[in-house]
């Protein structure tokens, strides 16, 4: 039976938590200016009797709630890790990037739906106030989106900022609309350009629904090529062959890594792993990696028992062949 040594080191330097941890007054700020916007903005609505109006509020409204759940998943993230969650709540900054996206789809949906209703059945409304009411929401979503700028690598924070950015086109729609109805008096162009700024806001919101379903999947996080890693193993001294290769985020900042390193000439040392995280890191980003050295006297054959738990979590690889544990 092959020697199977597991390497429990970790290199934990370099973790970025800073994008989420500079980010809570960000944070704070932002729900407070956006709290005041909309009790304002919903005031005017329902005095100038503007659908816009009313419509942006309740969309300034789900963004606020959306803040608070990714301030909440910043400050989760925080956390340590326990016997029941050994790697923290990291992972909660996940769930509130997926969040967030399905909520701004919901809201464009409420966008969309109001834009139809003005159409079919459109009403007079007060464009003056409109329009300065949503130039001041230009201000505010302006101002709260730049306090999120610089944090991108989060997907978390990420989400914040789309957020903040799309409440800011749909004022400056409002804005122009409220302007093209004083100059044309015609009521349809609000609603049509409505609709062309929920459009814009699904193309914008779509990748940050596809990475954060990928990354609550266990997908691998985008800009990590699973070939170049296994590549990048393969070439260690000593290493024959790499299987089991999963490569999964830990949070929205975080990578993870497994990988079984098929080394015939023994256990290269603590060294050799400090170096292969090293590298993991520096190139990939990934900072919680750990290898499993296995030694294999043939380094030709090792391959699955019928009964072996791990056999139905193996992947082919194009150019490897079917890899795994031999039992006894």
């Amino acid at each position: 039976m092959p020697a199977h040594h597991h390497s429990a080191s970790h290199s934990h330097h370099g973790h970025s938590h800073a994008p989420v941890a500079g980010h809570g007054r960000a944070f704070a700020i932002g729900i407070v200016l956006n709290l005041g916007f909309v009790a304002i903005e919903a005031g005017y609505g329902f005095w100038a009797d503007s659908m816009a109006l009313l419509s942006d509020a309740g969309h300034n409204l789900s963004d606020v709630l959306g803040l608070a759940i990714a301030w909440g998943a910043a400050l989760l993230a925080r956390r340590g890790p326990t016997e029941r969650f050994t790697y923290g709540l990291r992972s909660s900054s996940i769930l509130a990037a997926l969040f967030n996206a399905l909520l701004l789809l919901v809201a464009v949906g409420g966008i969309v739906w109001e834009s139809l209703q003005r159409i079919i059945e459109p009403t007079p409304v007060a464009a003056g106030t409109m329009m300065v009411v949503a130039g001041i929401g230009i201000l505010v979503n302006g101002f709260t989106a730049f306090l999120f700028m610089g944090g991108h690598n989060d997907l978390n924070i990420r989400g914040a900022f789309l957020h903040m950015v799309a409440d800011a086109a749909v004022s400056l729609g409002v804005v122009l609309g409220g302007l093209a109805i004083l100059w044309t008096g015609a009521g349809w162009i609000d609603p049509v350009l409505s609709l062309v700024i929920a459009a814009v806001i699904v193309w914008g919101t779509w990748s940050l629904l596809k990475q954060s379903l990928t990354l609550s999947l266990h997908g691998v996080p985008r800009g990590i090529a699973v070939p170049d890693v296994r590549k990048a193993l393969e070439r260690m001294p000593g290493v024959a062959r790499v299987h089991h290769l999963h490569v999964w985020a830990v949070s929205t900042t975080e990578a993870a890594l497994t990988a079984h390193l098929v080394m015939p000439n023994g256990h290269p040392g603590d060294g050799f792993l400090a170096g292969a995280h090293r590298e993991l890191k520096e190139h990939f980003g990934i900072g919680h990696a750990t290898l499993q050295i296995e030694i294999n006297q043939s380094a030709a054959v090792h391959e699955h028992d019928s009964n072996c738990p791990l056999e139905q979590y193996e992947h082919p690889h194009q150019g490897h062949k079917h890899e795994g544990h031999h039992h006894r």
